[in-house]
């Protein structure tokens, strides 16, 4: 693959590097460029020729000098964030002297954005909804990083795994790890290839890079392809040429403040440097190293899975099988009452005779005291460990950032961008994953023109030492245990009964008679004389030891998972622009290989990797009717994955201008999301169950229609056999699986209406109505396998009483039991939602914003997890000033979501309500070109958590500082 991106970059470059002969220093401009309120030189102000790639800034006095390759007349444009942007015709070939005075403006409603139809265009006339962040609001936004800010906008939804780790979404259906979200830095796609969803900004621009983030919330799959499902995030960092010279920043904070759990205050610390020069205008560079480490959030919730199994719930008592979400190990259980099914012998499950000899009086069998019934429909659990000490919660993230650009002539540009991104975070999927050092890299060529581009990119992930911390529990409870935790569940009930014989119970005395208060105290003797029997101190030097030897060796001998999986993708896109005028048309397509590398240890890989291509194609066109108050817009895309049917997707909108910005929109349009790799090709043992991709050719190896039955029935079957019930009607219960079908991918149609109008150029009200179907999601569903079939010889349903996971030996039998599919929902689902957004300029630069968010879900799913994971309502309050004095500034923003309800395969449960207060203060050092802020996200110190299973969130408190070369 390395062979054919190269090739493909060096055609691209071939092609493209003639399609303009050189000719030098046919025309030159000079002056300098002024406030006109101060009449102080502006320095960094950006002045292209419009309809070319070259341009110029001024310096630190506010001057520049051009030289174009064309002969007059052509158009200068000077643009400068916060000011009115000017055009300027050049009609003389040697101008020297222009001198320009931009005017400070209010940005409300100014915004020209790019990502809504691939072209630049007003955000007023965007034709659907769409949120932006320029440099400015980069800048001030009162959360503790820009990033972080993304959660003030309309509609947006964030899921925090780690201090360092957000995922976004909008629109319903979010989760810990979306797929159905798309995010861009400079054109490439962040996400992980062997995970299929972005990975925040682990590997984006830090704060001083950015240039502007787009959201466009919803489906926009025409324009942008695969997964762009709810929505679509495009960051955008800043050019070489652009924006020069020195910058530095570095923050210091504080997290963990009276903080109620189990960790102390902890310091923050983050730092950035950015150097970018241009030479001649022909050839420019930019570097950019950020770092930052922190005591990550912690997971404490001892919320029970099982928690509806515990016998003991009506005295008060523990459940003697708790799997407490952010608790590692206790996912191994046992109900005990199993044991009489296991042979006819008490040595098939561990006791040994001297055991026997010395819990009972001679003469008494141990097993023939089980056998007559005394160990009760009750589910055991291993001991488990508290997340902190099985999770590497030193959170750390360096990433390097280099750009170089070279100005083949003054039409074409050819630049090569590296992103890098290095640390250590936490990620919450199926289980908790400890991510640890970690690192994923990014490589992009592009030849860009005013009307084309082309660019070529790989990505490239390295799990490092990242592991399961579930798994890691198990290991540490098998090396504890004798080599298998199984030897704990199975010694445990020999206790048991130990206690109840102490009590006064004897093996021909009726079951029931066992008080549920002396039940409880008899698995309370049974845990402590299993702990006192294998003793080990969470926290000690000999845990931390186990703890770290344990963590060597990948899936399935360890936990930890070896992924070093590829993506390497082409596209490009041609703007019509100027061969037609009576229409705006833009064409492109794309070529994309997910090159699957994980030895083994996540897909079938082993042998070697498993590759994955698709391509699509897409075109639209606009045109502006009734006297251009009418915009009107077209588009259609195919793509083609190998391993499914093609998708077109079209999309139509709308926009009319019924008055000077006042603009109603309307758009319908369709979306798709590609099962992911994983979703395709996964084959992981979890411990509980193996997870199959849905692909026939994945799965078919397990048999998974031979014998096997759905968990539904196999739940109801155990119910009736643990509580004593007939084998006969505890089999009739069952419902065998015999229609494995394929995964596909999901489809989505949206239509979406909106209104957005600036009102006397001092309130901007935004308002969009959506309404989403859904067919065919995407869903996993679980069944077991027994020994034989069960209806035929009913003996074998002992085969189903105990899960785990399902493996295939190398002689083609099987171990184990469970296995998890991917596969999809029969269900139509529909969801809809609005936004309302205000804000409102007033006097003396201060400003009012707010908006209200509302996403319901109109479909009772009768398939497995509907997992909408999102607050119905929820709404943002903000107040800001940037320029209270020429050197002070605020910004403060309030955030409340209601009380949600989340289901995923970790957990399911209540997110409770939250509100919270972000602030910042900010004073201008002129005379050092520094920026000094005092802040904090949660100044209130209400802890909450974003999604079930998600950290405990506090308040941090920072002062930071930011130096730029061209501050003005």
């Amino acid at each position: 693959m390395n062979k054919i991106f190269t090739k493909v970059a060096i055609a691209s470059f071939l092609i493209f590097c003639g399609l303009a002969p050189e000719a030098f220093g046919q025309t030159t401009i000079s002056g300098k460029v002024l406030d006109a309120g101060t009449e102080e030189p502006l320095a960094g102000v950006n002045i292209i020729v419009k309809g070319k790639v070259i341009g110029t800034i001024t310096d630190f006095n506010g001057e520049y000098n051009l030289s174009v390759n064309d002969a007059p007349p052509f158009t200068l444009v000077f643009s400068f964030i916060g000011f009115s942007t000017q055009e300027i015709e050049i009609t003389n070939a040697n101008t020297t002297g222009l001198n320009v005075t931009l005017e400070e403006q209010s940005m409300l409603g100014q915004e020209v954005v790019v990502s809504a139809s691939r072209v630049e265009e007003s955000i007023l006339q965007s034709p659907v909804s769409i949120e932006k962040m320029d440099i400015l609001a980069v800048q001030n936004t009162s959360a503790d990083n820009y990033y972080k800010g993304i959660a003030n906008l309309k509609g947006v939804d964030v899921a925090t795994s780690s201090i360092n780790f957000q995922i976004i979404n909008t629109r319903g259906f979010g989760s810990t790890g979306n797929t159905r979200f798309v995010q861009l830095t400079d054109g490439m796609d962040t996400q992980a290839p062997a995970l299929n969803f972005p990975i925040g900004n682990l590997n984006g621009p830090s704060e001083l890079d950015v240039e502007s983030v787009e959201l466009i919330p919803g489906a926009s799959s025409a324009l942008y392809g695969p997964n762009a499902f709810n929505g679509i995030l495009l960051v955008n960092s800043k050019s070489a040429f652009d924006y020069q010279g020195a910058s530095a920043f570095a923050k210091i904070g504080v997290n963990h403040v009276g903080s109620d759990a189990d960790q102390d205050m902890a310091p923050m610390y983050e730092a950035s440097v950015r150097y970018a020069k241009a030479f001649n205008n022909k050839f420019a560079f930019k570097v950019n190293f950020s770092y930052m480490q922190a005591d990550d959030w912690h997971g404490t919730s001892q919320l029970d899975r099982n928690a509806a199994l515990n016998p003991f719930a009506s005295i008060g008592g523990d459940n003697p099988g708790a799997e407490r979400l952010h608790v590692m190990g206790d996912e191994a259980t046992l109900n005990m009452n199993i044991l009489r099914f296991s042979t006819t012998s008490a040595n098939s499950v561990g006791w040994q005779s001297v055991a026997q000899q010395r819990v009972f009086e001679p003469g008494v069998s141990a097993w023939s005291f089980a056998q007559s019934g005394f160990l009760p429909n009750h589910v055991i659990s291993a001991p488990g460990y508290q997340e902190q000490n099985i999770v590497d919660y030193k959170a750390k993230n360096m990433k390097a950032n280099v750009g170089l650009y070279y100005r083949l002539n003054d039409n074409v540009e050819l630049s090569y961008l590296y992103n890098g991104g290095f640390g250590t975070s936490i990620y919450t999927g199926a289980q908790r994953y400890s991510l640890k050092n970690f690192g994923i890299q990014q490589h992009r060529l592009q030849l860009r023109g005013d009307n084309f581009y082309l660019r070529a990119y790989t990505t490239r992930e390295n799990s490092g030492d990242s592991y399961i911390a579930e798994f890691l529990g198990k290991k540490i409870n098998d090396s504890r245990f004798g080599g298998d935790v199984a030897n704990y569940l199975t010694g445990y009930p020999l206790f048991y009964l130990q206690s109840l014989y102490a009590q006064g119970y004897r093996p021909g005395d009726d079951p029931n008679s066992v008080t549920l208060q002396d039940s409880y105290s008899a698995h309370q003797f049974a845990q402590n004389a299993m702990n006192t029997a294998f003793p080990l101190e969470e926290g000690s030097t000999t845990f931390e030891q186990l703890q770290e030897s344990q963590q060597n060796g990948v899936v399935p001998a360890g936990p930890k998972f070896n992924d070093a999986t590829n993506l390497y993708h082409v596209e490009g896109q041609y703007d019509f622009k100027n061969q037609i005028d009576a229409f705006d048309l833009q064409m492109g397509g794309n070529y994309r290989v997910f090159d699957l590398r994980s030895e083994g240890t996540i897909f079938p890989d082993k042998d070697g990797g498993i590759q994955i291509k698709e391509y699509g194609a897409y075109a639209q066109a606009a045109k502006r009717v009734l006297n251009d108050n009418l915009k009107l817009t077209g588009s259609v895309r195919y793509d083609k994955n190998e391993n499914f049917d093609g998708q077109f997707n079209p999309r139509i909108s709308g926009v009319y201008t019924v008055a000077q910005n006042h603009n109603f929109r309307a758009s319908y349009q369709t979306g798709f999301r590609i099962p992911t790799t994983q979703g395709q090709f996964i084959d992981l043992d979890i411990i509980s169950a193996r997870l199959l991709g849905g692909l026939e050719d994945n799965y078919n190896k397990y048999q998974l229609t031979t014998n096997a039955y759905t968990i539904e029935s196999v739940r109801a079957f155990t119910d009736i056999i643990f509580s004593g019930g007939a084998i006969g009607t505890a089999i009739g219960q069952l419902v065998p699986f015999t229609d494995a079908k394929p995964v596909k991918p999901e489809q989505i149609k949206t239509i979406e209406v909106g209104y957005k109008s600036l009102i006397a150029n001092k309130l901007l009200v935004d308002l969009a109505y959506y309404h989403n179907t859904y067919n065919d999601f995407i869903t996993q569903i679980q069944l077991r396998k027994a020994s034989a079939d069960v209806f035929a010889n009913p003996a074998a349903a002992a085969s189903l009483l105990n899960g785990s996971s399902l493996t295939l030996r190398n002689d083609g039998t099987f171990t184990g039991n469970t296995a998890q599919i991917y596969t999809n929902y029969d269900q139509e689902v529909t969801s809809q939602g609005a936004v309302i957004g205000l804000t409102y300029s007033l006097p003396k630069g201060y400003n009012l914003g707010g908006n209200y968010n509302w996403n319901k879900l109109n479909t009772e799913i009768t398939q497995g997890f509907s997992e909408f994971n999102t607050p119905e309502h929820k709404f943002n309050l903000s107040l800001s000033n940037r320029k209270i004095t020429d050197k002070l500034g605020f910004n403060v923003t309030y955030r409340w979501q209601e009380e949600f309800f989340w289901e995923s395969s970790f957990a399911t449960g209540d997110v409770p309500s939250f509100s919270t207060v972000d602030a910042q203060v900010s004073y201008k050092l002129k005379n050092l070109k520094s920026m000094l802020k005092l802040g904090g996200s949660n100044i209130l110190n209400k802890q909450y958590i974003q999604s079930l299973g998600g950290p405990n969130i506090g308040a941090i408190y920072y002062l930071s500082i930011t130096f730029d070369q061209l501050m003005n």
